[in-house]
């Protein structure tokens, strides 16, 4: 019986091991499902938030995107609406200035109209009285005819035939000098086509700006410097003002005084090709561009003394005759308009039988004045004639110079041919325009009534004649002094000059202290 029940008591106790064990495993095996599906749970839950992020970010990329399209949108419509109103204002611009110059014509014309007006009715007044005065003539002399005897009559008659004949024979004088007046005009008419045929003269406006290339626009914002040290440098020494604006790849320079603007233009192209914009270069290359101005002056003067052949000039008048490329008379430049001059005067001389080489030296020196007008009260003539004669020039060239506005009258031949070649440049249509002129000429009476006060160093007027700029020496002029000036030249700018709007007069007084270390 006991061993028959072992083995019943071993499979009892297998099951229950086997039991035990599988509960075991069930669970151990059960964890591990668990543990597989949290794991696969949170895996899911992982990428379903990664794949939310990127919708989100797709959907703000392509909402910035259309946010971005919609600004540039508005931006060029908001561009083209700006072009438009411009246009819009210079159409506006236009038609008033062309209203106002209609305006002037009428103006002249009625003015015209009435002095005509004026002097035909004085005309009629002096006829009406002649004739009142011929009527009691005729009374009187019917008078006298009645108590005349028939000798006395006929001495009458014959003296009056002799006037009849006299007058007639005076008439074939005055038609003979008529004829003769005539061939004398069309003879002179053809030397002075034939002198403007051979003078092919180009003409080019001087204007108030410059623009320099830039190779791009971020050396925009390194010639304007930290807090505008650049610029504000660059525009104390040259006295040129400095637009930077939205232009492409371009500043501008603007100034009224074309060598001035000439400096600065090379200064500044100096500046872009070494790439080392700061002050102290700045200083450096405006003196080298000085110097570089000078020798280009001198340079273009000898070109045009050898292209007219007119030889023993010295050195400071060849730089006065290189300043007249850089200045204007009315528009028409100087230094083209003198070339003419010059070549039309030679050409008459030559016709005339006269000295044709000095008549070209003449007319090449004979608006020298206008480069030193700006300097020096006066009339430009004399003011020419003056500096010619401090250098020793002939004096038929300096007679010819004073005289050809008659500041001086007219005696020599040379004289008049300057006269006739100077009237024949200027007079031709479109050579010459007066605005530019005036106002250039208001610029510098500005900067001359500041240079006259004693302490200044230099004066410059910037932004189109808005402003003057006066420079004075630290060592000489005190705050208190400064200020002063700066009201002593504004109350005369406003007595002696008349101007638009409003001049902002500022004066600078800079202090500077340097050492080198060794």
């Amino acid at each position: 019986m006991l061993r028959g029940e072992v083995p019943y008591i071993v499979y009892l106790t297998i099951s229950i091991v086997m039991l035990v064990l599988g509960v075991v495993l069930g669970y151990v095996f059960g964890s591990y499902i668990y543990r597989t599906k949290i794991g696969s749970l949170d895996e899911y839950a992982k990428k379903k938030r990664e794949e939310a992020e990127r919708e989100i970010q797709a959907e703000q990329r392509e909402h910035r995107i259309q946010l971005k399209e919609e600004v540039e949108r508005k931006q060029e419509e908001l561009k083209n609406k700006f072009y438009l109103k411009q246009k819009e204002l210079q159409e506006i611009e236009d038609r008033l200035i062309r209203k106002e110059e209609a305006a002037d014509r009428k103006f002249l014309t009625l003015e015209k109209k009435e002095k005509e007006l004026s002097y035909k009715e004085k005309e009629l007044g002096q006829k009406e009285q002649e004739l009142r005065g011929n009527a009691q003539k005729i009374d009187q002399e019917l008078s006298r005819v009645a108590d005349l005897s028939t000798e006395e009559a006929r001495q009458i008659i014959l003296d009056r035939m002799d006037k009849v004949l006299e007058h007639e024979y005076a008439k074939k004088i005055s038609e003979k000098e008529e004829d003769l007046r005539e061939t004398v005009e069309r003879k002179s008419k053809e030397i002075l086509s034939g002198a403007m045929e051979k003078c092919a003269a180009d003409y080019v406006s001087e204007t108030t700006v410059s623009v320099v290339p830039l190779p791009s626009d971020e050396l925009k914002g390194r010639i304007i410097g930290r807090e505008g040290r650049n610029i504000r440098t660059f525009e104390t020494l040259t006295g040129v003002d400095i637009l930077v604006d939205d232009t492409p790849e371009a500043v501008t320079l603007s100034c009224f005084d074309p060598i001035r603007r000439e400096v600065a233009r090379k200064a500044l192209e100096h500046l872009i090709i070494d790439g080392r914009i700061h002050p102290a270069r700045i200083e450096e290359f405006v003196q080298e561009s000085e110097k570089e101005m000078e020798q280009a002056l001198l340079k273009e003067a000898e070109d045009i003394l050898v292209s007219l052949s007119v030889h023993n000039i010295p050195i400071e008048l060849k730089k006065l005759i290189g300043k007249m490329k850089f200045r204007t008379s009315y528009g028409q430049n100087l230094m083209r308009h003198s070339i003419e001059v010059a070549t039309i005067a030679g050409i008459l001389a030559s016709e005339l039988g006269e000295n044709s080489a000095l008549t070209r030296r003449a007319g090449l020196l004979h608006d020298i004045g206008k480069v030193m007008a700006s300097e020096i009260e006066g009339p430009h003539a004399l003011i020419g004639a003056d500096l010619l004669r401090r250098y020793n020039e002939d004096p038929a060239v300096v007679h010819a110079v004073s005289a050809h506005h008659n500041e001086v009258k007219p005696e020599t031949i040379l004289d008049v041919i300057i006269q006739i070649a100077d009237t024949v440049s200027a007079t031709r249509p479109g050579a010459r325009r007066e605005n530019l002129e005036l106002y250039i000429k208001r610029l510098e009476d500005i900067e001359k009534i500041a240079m006259s006060v004693k302490g200044v160093k230099k004066a410059y007027v910037v932004q189109a004649g808005r402003e003057l700029r006066i420079m004075v020496n630290p060592e000489d002029i005190g705050e208190e002094k400064a200020l002063t000036i700066s009201h002593d030249v504004a109350k005369q700018i406003e007595e002696e000059v008349v101007y638009p709007g409003i001049i902002k007069v500022t004066v600078v007084r800079e202090t500077r202290y340097i050492d080198y270390a060794k």
